[in-house]
């Protein structure tokens, strides 16, 4: 199948999805995660209509929205889903539309100085750790709830939602649990800080129809729109 094959593709299966667990399609937002992939995917799946893309290493997101092809396309919006070093705050700020992996108070703070300094408000999701995986990043859930009002309230951040990546399973069915807990921490927190938390990033190629059905409203996707990724050089 071609590009705009696949993605059609996806967005089928997200309309389904939302047509199984009783929801408005309109209400999950894809994220094509052109993660080691050339600036030529970004424009093609541009070209098929999508708009909203993910990269998780900052250095290959510079290289693609500084391809002057890339950055003439003002109704593009970026989401940066990696892991965020301190040093390289400072490329993103301002420029990607959301910074969904802030996984501890010393970066949140720092990205909130910065923004403050800069006469910004960053929009962020704050991450956090599901399952049993040790090796992930995020807040631990019991941490979350204790800091969360220090971290909705940093002047320089918009706290928009929480993320997640869900440690690998044999099968989507096995992930339920873990978007259903990032869901019901969404909603203690919401209704404890009466802070709108609308964003909920979870599920990928493999899950994210059990992600939709436990309430996710953006799916991070990117082998099945994009294909196999390139070895990294």
């Amino acid at each position: 199948m071609s590009l705009a094959e696949r993605l059609a593709t996806v967005r089928a299966a997200i309309d389904r999805a939302c047509e199984a667990a009783g929801r408005d399609p309109a209400e999950v937002e894809l994220l094509a995660v052109s993660k080691a992939h050339p600036a030529d995917v970004v424009l093609e799946a541009h070209a098929a209509g999508h708009r909203l893309f993910g990269e998780n290493y900052v250095q290959d997101w510079q290289g693609k929205a500084d391809d002057p092809r890339v950055a003439s396309l003002t109704d593009l919006r970026w989401s940066f889903v990696g892991h965020l070093q301190r040093n390289k705050i400072r490329f993103l700020l301002g420029r990607v539309a959301c910074i969904e992996t802030v996984d501890r108070l010393k970066l949140a703070a720092d990205l909130s100085r910065r923004a403050e300094a800069a006469g910004l408000v960053q929009p962020v999701l704050l991450q956090v750790h599901v399952g049993d995986e040790p090796t992930k990043s995020g807040f631990e859930p019991e941490d979350l709830r204790a800091r969360f009002a220090d971290l909705a309230s940093l002047p320089g951040l918009e706290v928009r939602g929480l993320m997640a990546i869900p440690p690998f399973r044999a099968t989507a069915a096995e992930t339920r649990p873990d978007h259903r807990e990032l869901r019901l921490l969404r909603d203690e927190l919401q209704d404890r800080h009466g802070h709108p938390l609308p964003v909920l990033s979870t599920g990928m190629s493999a899950d994210f129809e059990v992600a939709i059905e436990e309430g996710s409203t953006r799916v991070r996707v990117g082998t099945a729109i994009f294909g196999p990724r390139p070895p990294r050089r």
